[in-house]
């Protein structure tokens, strides 16, 4: 005979069964065409213009991102005595028509700690990006135990002196660690989004995560191969077609590494190596429209110095270089490049070894006029 006990177990079986089949049937599938990319204004005088030139007083200043706002852009970087320390903060400046503001820490290890759901430690601070889906949003590389293998995405959502809520994304039952961030989101025709990032324990590889408007986690797909890829920077072709180019991990290699989609980025093809030379180096890429592709890209395979503007007119099977923005020594790496919504493109990277912070404005024009 059956005891009370196993009728509630019985019963609380019963129950689970059902939400779980409601929540199936309640479920609405994902749209994956992608947003049109809006094609970036190349008839507008040339010009030209280095916004922030910033010098770290001591340690290192690196990984920079642009987060763009109504009144202008903010440049923010992880900043400490060196990457993966106890005394790394996300540091931040603001370039508005009236100038640049000091420099400022905008998230610290401390305060995220504090408003982390479940509350962590945060012992340092890595990569970060903007998180477009929400108002005053981030998604921040954090890491509560060991180096960067450990590391976790946090949804980290802003108030008037800091962090103000923060909780880690749902990627992985193993520990839920080992993905990191890098470049801007994707964005859908349906105005939801989605994040490019990175697992870097053991067999890394590229990913691509569907987000629902609350910061959920929806699905993830990969970028597979046998490369050591990590950093994909994805640019749209159209509503359907889009191009990844990711960082080669591996010791010694010479080559930027490429995967594309078909498919809105259900599916993506087998990462292999393009005639790029990479130092091993992330790369910025954008969509010009028809075709054309403008990226910031170590194009050397001997010198993480220099930095270059190349362009591809066939969606990034060829490029051409345009001009050289760094070639005076001392490692110029980790380029963020995003177009402005009047017409203007921003490009921030991390120059001298990781001593500091550069960020330049200006026209396709320029940038395309030799």
């Amino acid at each position: 005979m059956l005891s009370a006990v196993h009728f509630a177990i019985l019963g609380l079986a019963a129950l689970s069964l059902c939400l779980g089949g409601w929540a199936v049937l309640r479920d609405i599938p994902l749209n994956w065409r992608l947003a049109a990319p809006a094609p970036v204004d190349q008839d507008a005088p040339p010009a030209f213009e280095t916004v922030l030139d910033y010098i770290a007083a001591s340690g290192q200043a690196h990984s920079p991102a642009v987060i763009l706002h109504d009144s202008g852009v903010r440049i923010a970087w992880f900043e400490g005595s060196e990457e993966a320390r106890a005394d790394v903060d996300i540091f931040a400046v603001d370039v508005t028509p009236g100038g640049v503001s000091a420099p400022a820490r905008l998230v610290t290890r401390g305060g995220l700690g504090k408003v982390f759901t479940p509350r962590q430690a945060v012992i340092t601070l890595g990569n970060t990006v903007q998180n477009e889906a929400a108002p005053d949003a981030l998604y921040a590389t954090v890491v509560s135990i060991g180096g960067w293998a450990m590391a976790s995405i946090a949804d980290v959502r802003m108030g008037a002196t800091g962090a103000a809520q923060a909780q880690k994304l749902n990627l992985s039952p193993l520990l839920n660690r080992s993905f990191l961030v890098k470049s801007p989101m994707l964005a859908y025709a349906d105005r939801s989004y989605a994040l490019p990032a990175y697992f870097e324990m053991g067999q890394t590889y590229g990913a691509l995560i569907r987000l629902d408007d609350g910061g959920r986690v929806r699905d993830m797909r990969r970028m597979p191969g046998r490369l050591k890829a990590i950093q994909p920077m994805i640019v749209p072709l159209d509503t359907q077609r889009a191009v990844a180019f990711l960082r080669n991990f591996q010791i010694g290699s010479q080559r930027l590494l490429v995967s594309r989609t078909e498919d809105g980025g259900q599916t993506w093809d087998e990462v292999r190596e393009t005639d790029v030379p990479n130092l091993s180096a992330p790369a910025a890429a954008l969509a010009l429209g028809k075709g054309r592709i403008l990226m910031a890209v170590n194009d050397d395979a001997n010198d993480g110095g220099i930095l270059r503007l190349t362009l591809s007119e066939d969606e990034g099977h060829s490029w051409r270089p345009l001009r050289t923005l760094e070639d005076a020594g001392g490692a110029a790496r980790y380029p963020m490049m995003r177009a402005l919504p009047d017409g203007q493109i921003v490009l921030a990277y991390s120059h001298g070894s990781k001593g500091g912070i550069r960020a330049h404005r200006f026209t396709a024009n320029w940038a395309l006029t030799q």
